[in-house]
């Protein structure tokens, strides 16, 4: 099992990104997904995080730029990025609560991460 994310790059200030990021493997079922992000010199914090069930929280001061989504049928989650800041500028990761089944067919409960997307946003 494993989360891949993608989408990052370098763009100006006030465009937009869209991160994806999704899971493969034996899934059986993925609960809570989010992302969160590492700016250089930082500690890693959470972004946004969503429910199976749609339900969204986002960090406060991302409210109403950033927008988290996912498509349970293809087990990806989604980072819509607008209006991005020179301060924006870090590497986003993907995080998932999921149930998968492991070589013995034995169901395993994992957290994991995947390995992250830099965004670059320049002034």
């Amino acid at each position: 099992v494993q989360l891949q994310a993608s989408g990052g790059g370098l763009v100006q200030a006030g465009e937009s990104l869209r991160l994806s990021c999704a899971a493969s493997g034996s899934i059986v079922r993925i609960d809570d997904m989010s992302w969160y992000r590492q700016a250089p010199g930082k500690e890693r914090g959470l972004v946004a995080t969503i429910t199976s069930g749609g339900i969204t929280n986002y960090v406060d001061s991302l409210k109403g730029r950033f927008t988290i989504s996912r498509d349970n049928a293809k087990n990806t989650v989604y980072l819509q990025m607008n209006s991005l800041k020179p301060e924006d500028t870090a590497v986003y990761y993907c995080f998932a609560d999921l149930l998968y089944k492991d070589y013995s067919d034995a169901f395993v409960a994992h957290k994991m991460w995947g390995q992250g997307t830099l965004v670059t946003v320049s002034s």
